[in-house]
């Protein structure tokens, strides 16, 4: 049996890939890594990404659980904290 048993659109496993896949998504994670951030600190914290862009993220990741916004800044929620130490060791793999 593969990864997607029933219904391939709606597959857990395929849509934690299209999570990751996309670049910025596992950026701005690991950029909340250590607390809320304002989203001018995200952007020089990370470099090279847009405020479109990162604004974009930022709902993406929020539409999904996996950040909140507080008092004007994001934070990672629990759910989103889970995914660091899959972020870290991708990294280390990649190293």
């Amino acid at each position: 049996m593969g990864w997607c048993e029933h219904d391939g659109r709606n597959c857990r496993t395929r849509l934690a890939f299209d999570l990751v896949a996309n670049t910025w998504n596992p950026v701005v994670l690991w950029a909340l890594r250590h607390g809320p951030r304002r989203h001018v600190d995200l952007r020089r914290t990370i470099g090279g990404i847009s405020a479109k862009v990162l604004t974009e993220a930022l709902r993406r990741l929020e539409s999904d659980g996996l950040v909140e916004r507080r008092e004007g800044a994001y934070a990672l929620t629990p759910l989103g904290e889970t995914l660091l130490e899959p972020i870290e060791g991708f990294g280390r793999w990649a190293a």
